[in-house]
């Protein structure tokens, strides 16, 4: 009999949300934790002496970092590159994944802007196809990825779930697909890392990138990158100082060096070093890892359900529950969705988005069963 796993309790103590607002919004951006904000101006106030600011201290905040993402993922610090944005990270996949004329490159449509544009302009460079697949009408991406894997294809580039809606994709059937024909796959996790589990080792993706600014907690402005080790000796996109070896001593910088630090340090972003943000993006993911990923996300999937049922008495549906991710949910209605609506909901307090053609709704542990009924009211039609 498997485990009940043990949910946390309302965490609304840990941010500065107000009482008469119900932020359902997390997929957009999270309110930073009190610890983060904080972490943040200290973090701030170190600039004003610089004087106290060593060497040591343009590697300390990084290594923490990549060792926290490392134990959220399942992987090692040395696997972990600290980049600006996720798009970053894919444009450091897509400058180290081989592709030729006539090879295919599998995304979905709809999907994230930041990952199409960066394979549609690697495919066009390379006379390979970038294929847009449609979204299925009974929202089964796995069978429409699985159907379109075939010898032509040399990367599929994919999410966990999808941005508009959470329709989920079993990344380890389509990996293990994958890997059948010789093909790489990237993954943003974006919207899912941080609050939902990800089995590293079945999936084995190449690379995975993740934005800190939203299911992470953290800043905008500083995104994550894991790399397989088979990866690990590919080119960076930019050339920096510190991720070259020996950068620790900073009297020898101008005897320039062709080795690289280790793993995946090769792939960080110039200034790495940023000392204001990276405090804020350490806490977030201390929380994270206190709270543990299996209690977060069977407690924010709860209150989705909740949302969810609701939603349907109301005439809106979402995914279906087996086909999409525990604490995501995209809206939609007979007709399309009311032009005013997210802004007849942000005048009643309830903070949502729209994406396409559904009303994204995205709860986190600061929620609460007001926070759910402050959405149904303001959803019931007037």
């Amino acid at each position: 009999m498997t485990p009940v796993t043990e949910l946390l309790p309302c965490q609304r103590h840990l941010f500065e949300i107000p009482r008469e607002v119900a932020y359902l919004n997390c997929a957009y951006m999270s309110p930073l934790l009190r610890a983060a904000r904080e972490a943040g101006e200290r973090a701030v106030a170190r600039k004003s002496r610089p004087w106290e600011i060593t060497p040591p201290d343009f590697f300390r905040d990084a290594e923490v970092l990549r060792e926290r993402f490392a134990a959220l993922l399942g992987a090692t610090a040395d696997d972990i590159a600290v980049v600006p944005s996720a798009s970053y990270g894919m444009a450091v996949a897509a400058a180290n994944l081989p592709l030729r004329a006539g090879q295919r490159v599998i995304l979905l449509d709809e999907e994230f802007p930041s990952v199409i544009y960066t394979w549609l302009e690697r495919a066009r460079d390379c006379g390979a196809q970038a294929v847009l697949l449609p979204r299925p009408t009974d929202d089964d991406w796995t069978s429409v990825v699985l159907e379109a894997i075939d010898e032509r294809t040399a990367v599929a580039a994919l999410p966990v779930c999808h941005w508009t809606d959470g329709a989920l994709l079993d990344l380890e059937r389509v990996a293990a697909r994958l890997r059948e024909v010789g093909a790489a796959l990237t993954v943003d996790a974006t919207q899912s890392l941080g609050v939902m589990p990800f089995d590293l080792a079945s999936v084995d993706p190449d690379f995975l990138a993740a934005a800190a600014y939203k299911w992470l907690l953290g800043p905008y402005t500083v995104s994550f990158l894991y790399v397989a080790p088979r990866r690990q000796d590919g080119r960076p996109i930019e050339h920096n100082w510190i991720t070259r070896e020996g950068s620790e001593d900073f009297a020898g910088l101008t005897r320039y060096q062709d080795r690289y630090q280790a793993g995946a340090r090769r792939y960080d972003m110039g200034e790495v070093s940023n000392f204001a943000l990276l405090p804020v993006a350490g806490a977030g993911l201390a929380q994270i890892l206190d709270w543990g990923i299996e209690r977060a996300y069977a407690s924010v999937s709860g209150l989705a359900a909740r949302l969810a049922a609701g939603a349907a008495e109301l005439g809106f549906q979402a995914v279906p529950a087996d086909r999409r991710a525990g604490h995501y949910l995209g809206l939609r209605a007979a007709g399309g969705l009311p032009p005013e609506l997210s802004r007849r909901l942000a005048a009643a307090g309830v903070y949502v988005s729209v994406r396409g053609s559904a009303l994204r709704v995205t709860p986190h542990l600061y929620n609460d069963q007001e926070d759910v009924e402050r959405f149904f009211t303001a959803l019931r039609p007037r």
